[in-house]
């Protein structure tokens, strides 16, 4: 008869099992189911920061306006890569594009910009949006800027495999597809296609653009990343 000892030890044994069976078939962080709110206040802070910054020291009036998230606020070589262009650099890490149509009256209306880039979208659909929401958010976005700039060129920037978000690659391209095809039919829009800029020869991701994250880009996406951007410039 075994002893209460080995009973014990055979039952911890037994309830660590279960517990890597239950960790391995968890639920996957990606897809989520679709949210049904979202959180606006959650970058009052920094849409204020902003306020405050353009405060004491105004940024100029006509300028380029980069807009979006992480990509975007990362992105601290603007003046460098586009010598010749006043650019001005609004994105916030983690917003989606909704956000940026939210608080257009304080971080992109006041600038009075000549021409509008926008990268974002990653996050939207890693929150669980679907591919038509976050296309939806994009078309809220330019009509909202057609209300106060209506012939200022918008530019989206499109979105790139990453290493960290590679099961959301294809949900990605639905969206880059629905705004090309949008950009195509209407006049005042543009699309940069960066859907294989980290992609190597075989299809996959080369980790030597992005950052160790495995979800920015690193100082040589960013080379890329500004050449594909630059036939775009105003001139």
């Amino acid at each position: 008869m075994p002893t209460l000892s080995r009973l014990l030890l055979t039952a911890l044994a037994l309830g660590f099992s279960a517990s890597l069976i239950v960790a391995e078939n968890k639920a996957p962080v990606w897809p989520k189911p679709k949210p049904s709110s979202h959180d606006y206040g959650k970058w009052e802070k920094t849409i204020a920061g902003f306020e405050a910054a353009d405060k004491k020291s105004p940024p100029p009036k006509g300028a380029v306006l980069f807009v979006g998230s992480s990509t975007i606020v990362r992105w601290k070589t603007l003046d460098k890569d586009f010598p010749g262009i006043t650019a001005v650099n609004r994105g916030f890490g983690g917003n989606q594009i909704k956000d940026s149509t939210y608080y257009a009256e304080r971080m992109i209306f006041p600038y009075e910009p000549k021409a509008i880039f926008l990268r974002a979208g990653g996050n939207d659909i890693n929150a669980g949006w679907p591919a038509e929401d976050v296309f939806a958010d994009y078309k809220a976005f330019v009509s909202k800027m057609r209300t106060k700039f209506p012939g200022i060129p918008i530019t989206f920037i499109g979105l790139s495999p990453t290493i960290k978000r590679l099961e959301q690659v294809a949900e990605g391209n639905r969206l880059n597809a629905m705004i090309a095809a949008h950009c195509r039919e209407n006049a005042g829009l543009a699309y940069i296609d960066c859907s294989k800029m980290t992609l190597d020869a075989g299809g996959k991701v080369r980790p030597e653009l992005l950052h160790e994250d495995k979800l920015h880009f690193s100082a040589e996406g960013y080379r890329l990343l500004a050449e594909a951007v630059r036939p775009y410039l105003p001139k």
